[in-house]
């Protein structure tokens, strides 16, 4: 890292810098910083080299980029303008520049902006998705007549973007058309997430306007669309839209939010249009959770933190279950575990609850995971999805009595498990290998951990289960068998790699048991390493067999 820092800072220009080599410095610095993830400390030495050495080329471009990432907006500002200003019409500065007007009101300096960059080709699609949505909340700011007229031509007339008719409404309501948005919303169908988003944004914003009727109809809309699934940001708070600020920063954040989704695109993108989002308007709901999403998809998770626990207002229950997880992420899985059931007190919202139960389990607290595992089947009704996730639960609460010891008190839930998803091959699994390993019924776990392979012969842990039910019931080289093909599908599994060397000690393959025991033991945790130890020391012994 530090050898390609100096590379880059060598390959500047000798008559752009200054002699005491102090400019370099900074870039190395920069360097180093940007690579680490550390947008603030790399914006603080692009700064000192550009007052060191201000005709560096490039610099300004990378000043744009740090401190659009360190949410400096001052900063992202000043750069952004001097790239303008210099005839670098990029859209990151365009966007921070229109950003920084429509703050100040300034709409007719915003509307310059907009239409400041040439785009013959017609390949500037990232722009063109802003500039009908932004041109119409600038006319807003304006009192121009019509100014969902930009918004109306981008739609189309045959079959018109439910998400961009949606903003339609939006901005009736603003220039006090409110009848007129009311008729849109009322036969404009909601096709897709965007749409649907767009909706819960309207209907607060019909309801501020006294238009409750229409409003009601557009949520229920909402939830036959969802299918009633609880998508995290259906279940914000609703936050009317009303203003040219606060319908910019809603369109930019669904974009952001709609970005981060593509597979394979750069989280830089995502993170350029939540700030922007966060910068018209830090109070939306909606762009904060979005912003906090693309801080850490682009692996700022401090910062993303920061934004949850440095808000005005209480958090809503699914934005403090978002903190608890980045709390679990950054290692304090206790204090996760307190904020996540904080977080879901009094909701019965089914998706909080399962990621209660999923931060729990992370926590090491039997206590806290049994809690979250009981509200979450407590919720659950008679349908086919609910009884299959009452199996999943009915073993997640087996196996933590399973790991306290009490095999009593776990038989009788996996049972249950099993009688609910007789097919399922975890669930088989699960019960037949956890019986196995204690010795009890063989036959019978042996023949559902062999119904779960015959379901998900590819699975490696399925593959392994079996292929050690066969070793510990005599069947040594079918064992082999399977546990070398486990090995292939996770080399770096600890668990099947100790299997494997203990069936290869029992097939009289000691000099690879032994290889299999040194692999295992650069993986292995402590209790399975000092039984790796005395393997390696005095071999298979039924002292040091794996359970």
């Amino acid at each position: 890292m530090l050898l390609a820092a100096v590379a880059f800072a060598a390959a500047v220009p000798a008559q752009a810098v200054d002699d005491s080599g102090a400019a370099l410095n900074a870039l190395v610095r920069a360097r180093l910083a940007e690579e680490g993830g550390e947008p603030a400390a790399a914006l603080s030495a692009l700064t000192t080299a550009s007052s060191l050495a201000p005709g560096l080329p490039g610099l300004r471009g990378r000043m744009l980029e740090q401190a659009i990432q360190a949410g400096d907006l001052n900063a992202a500002r000043a750069a952004a303008l001097q790239l303008w200003s210099a005839g670098e019409r990029r859209f990151d500065a365009q966007l921070v520049l229109m950003v920084d007007a429509m703050r100040r009101s300034d709409w007719k300096a915003a509307r310059d902006l907009m239409s400041g960059r040439d785009d013959k080709a017609g390949a500037d699609t990232i722009a063109r998705l802003i500039q009908p949505t932004v041109n119409a909340w600038i006319d807003v700011g304006t009192r121009e007549k019509l100014p969902e007229r930009h918004l109306l031509a981008a739609a189309g007339r045959t079959r018109p973007d439910p998400s961009l008719m949606l903003q339609v409404a939006l901005v009736q309501i603003a220039a006090q058309r409110a009848d007129d948005a009311e008729a849109l919303a009322d036969r404009t169908t909601l096709t897709d997430r965007t749409s649907q988003l767009i909706a819960l944004r309207l209907a607060a914003t019909l309801d501020k306007a006294g238009k409750r009727g229409a409003a009601e109809r557009l949520r229920g809309r909402i939830a036959l669309a969802s299918g009633q699934r609880e998508d995290p940001m259906l279940l914000l708070p609703d936050q009317p839209v009303s203003t040219p600020r606060a319908g910019t920063a809603q369109w930019l954040g669904l974009l952001a939010d709609g970005l981060a989704r593509t597979p394979g695109g750069s989280p830089r993108v995502p993170l350029l249009f939540a700030r922007a989002a966060y910068w018209l308007n830090d109070t939306d709901w909606a762009v904060r959770a979005t912003l906090v999403e693309a801080l850490d998809r682009n692996e700022q998770r401090d910062e993303a933190m920061a934004l949850l626990s440095a808000s005005r207002s209480p958090l809503p229950p699914v934005l403090a279950m978002r903190r608890a997880e980045l709390t679990a992420d950054a290692g304090d899985v206790a204090g996760a575990a307190k904020l996540a059931e904080a977080a879901a007190a009094g909701t019965g919202a089914r998706s909080l609850l399962v990621r209660l139960a999923d931060v729990a389990r992370r926590s090491d607290d039997p206590k806290a995971a049994a809690r979250a595992y009981e509200r979450l089947e407590a919720s659950l009704g008679e349908s086919e999805g609910d009884q299959s996730l009452r199996g999943t639960l009915l073993i997640a609460r087996a196996e933590l009595l399973l790991q306290a010891g009490d095999w009593d008190a776990a038989e009788p839930l996996m049972e249950k498990a099993v009688k609910l998803r007789p097919d399922d091959a975890n669930v088989l699994n699960f019960a037949g290998y956890s019986a196995l390993e204690r010795r009890k019924d063989v036959p019978q776990s042996l023949a559902r951990i062999e119904a779960a392979w015959a379901r998900e012969p590819q699975n490696a842990s399925i593959t392994d289960s079996l292929g050690w039910a066969y070793f510990l019931t005599g069947r040594t080289d079918d064992a082999v068998e399977l546990l070398e093909k486990a090995q292939r599908g996770e080399p770096d599994n600890a668990v099947i790699v100790e299997h494997l060397g203990d069936a290869y000690w029992q097939a009289g393959r000691k000099f690879q048991a032994r290889y299999s025991w040194r692999a295992a033991a650069l993986l292995a945790e402590a209790e399975m390493a000092t039984r790796l130890e005395a393997k390696l020391r005095d071999g298979l012994t039924p002292a040091n067999t794996a359970p």
